[in-house]
């Protein structure tokens, strides 16, 4: 656990991996901390959608539409999830 409750960061993107890795359309050996959705692994917008709601599971937290909607890359979705101080 980081500061105030926040996740630490190194294994937020641990995680995020894993569960990347994890999503059917994805060539795991693709995957790294720097991997964008679409341009690197191949991601459409419903499968983007579909790597969110798996990241909401993973992390127990709700992700609102708007904030989903930014979220295209595994960098993004690490710095969201740390900076969400309901993530577990």
């Amino acid at each position: 656990m980081g500061a105030a409750g926040y996740l630490d960061a190194n294994q937020v993107t641990e995680r995020v991996v894993e569960v990347v890795k994890k999503f059917n359309k994805v060539d795991p050996s693709k995957v790294s901390p720097t991997s964008t959705f679409a341009a690197d692994l191949g991601l459409d917008s419903l499968d983007t959608v579909e790597v969110v709601m798996a990241f909401e599971e993973e992390f127990a937290v709700e992700i609102p539409d708007a904030e989903a909607d930014k979220i295209s890359s595994v960098a993004e979705a690490v710095a969201y999830l740390t900076s969400n101080p309901d993530a577990k």
